[in-house]
């Protein structure tokens, strides 16, 4: 399978502008986030392939032999181009003992797993250069998972930084900064289809009211996509007050859709208390915040605010956004928490 060790990550991912709106053609601008996924591959002289996902509880193992024999009776060839067939993934699920319809994360990871180990040993190698081949197969893992996703996720997670994304297409955007953050867990479960399904009644129901509001946030996306592209080459305090401006106004009209959340609120009322502006990412109704942190927020500031979420009972990372995509590590490059964890893998 694998000759030598190997290590290496991917980063998280944030919607910064655009949530809701994309469903319904407008541009929604994905962030690569500074929380980092790594995956170690090693050689085994067992004779086995063995897999550890301790954020999903796997933790499985199979016969090279059974797996080679199981890649060699498929009548249809991997193909990164298509989507996984239904009797290739029948097969899968019945090879590894899952039931039909299993949803269950550490089922479908699973699946993913067995899919992309099979489909990759069998044609490829792993390099730095492979980029484009990354992210096509990290989309078919996307797709035994969610079954029909936008790309987003995997595009992000492969080339970082940060991109836009309308109407199916996905452009990079060229040079954004690595701008602070606070990453904010209100840990208050939501339905991204039920959100989804609550904003289209109400754009049937008040079409001259909801459609400007879509246009509004698309503009929005837009004047974010030109400072973050600005800021590079000229990077000035002066488009802070901007980006906080627009995580108001956003925030506002996600409020007006119906996707906000009286938690999300208290996070937007507690950054506030310290000066710092706040906005919902993803589908809202609970769920996640981001924080802006200026380059001048005092360290003081930071750690109050940090403390105020935690005793509110969410969870707090500071992060960055911005981030390097897929990435290949050495171990000298690697932080005592990262090879702490990766020890206990």
């Amino acid at each position: 399978m694998w000759e030598r060790s190997l290590v290496l990550s991917a980063p998280g991912k944030v919607i910064l502008h655009g949530e809701h709106a994309v469903v319904h053609g407008k541009v929604a601008l994905a962030v690569a986030l500074d929380l980092r996924t790594f995956l170690r591959l090693r050689p085994s002289a067992e004779g086995r392939v063995c897999v550890r996902l301790p954020g999903v509880g796997v933790v499985r193992s199979w016969d090279t032999l059974r797996l080679q024999a199981l890649r060699r009776g498929f009548a249809a060839d991997f193909d990164e181009s298509k989507p996984p067939s239904v009797e290739q993934l029948d097969t899968l699920r019945e090879f590894a003992g899952i039931a039909a319809g299993a949803s269950a994360p550490e089922s479908l990871a699973t699946l993913a797993f067995l899919y992309l180990c099979l489909a990759i040993s069998a044609k490829y190698g792993w390099t730095e250069e492979e980029l484009t081949l990354i992210n096509r197969w990290a989309f078919q893992g996307e797709r035994v998972i969610h079954g029909n996703p936008s790309g987003v996720d995997n595009a992000v997670g492969t080339w970082g930084g940060a991109l836009r994304y309308q109407s199916g297409k996905i452009t990079p955007l060229k040079r954004v900064p690595m701008l602070r953050i606070l990453l904010t867990n209100t840990k208050v479960p939501r339905s991204t289809k039920v959100l989804v399904a609550g904003v289209k009644e109400k754009l049937l129901k008040f079409p001259a009211i909801m459609n400007p509001v879509l246009d509004s946030i698309d503009a929005i996306s837009q004047e974010c996509q030109s400072v973050l592209e600005a800021m590079p080459a000229n990077p000035s305090p002066e488009y802070y007050p901007v980006l906080e401006e627009l995580f108001d106004i956003n925030q506002h009209h996600l409020n007006v859709i119906g996707v906000g959340h009286p938690s999300l609120d208290r996070l937007c009322r507690v950054t506030a208390s310290h000066g710092l502006h706040s906005k919902l990412t993803g589908a809202g109704g609970g769920g996640c915040g981001i924080t802006l942190l200026r380059p001048d927020t005092s360290p003081l500031a930071v750690e109050a605010a940090k403390r105020d979420l935690c005793a509110c009972g969410f969870e707090c990372w500071e992060t960055n956004i911005g981030a390097p995509g897929v990435t290949l590590h050495s171990s000298s490059s690697l932080n005592a928490e990262v090879l702490h964890a990766l020890s206990k893998s």
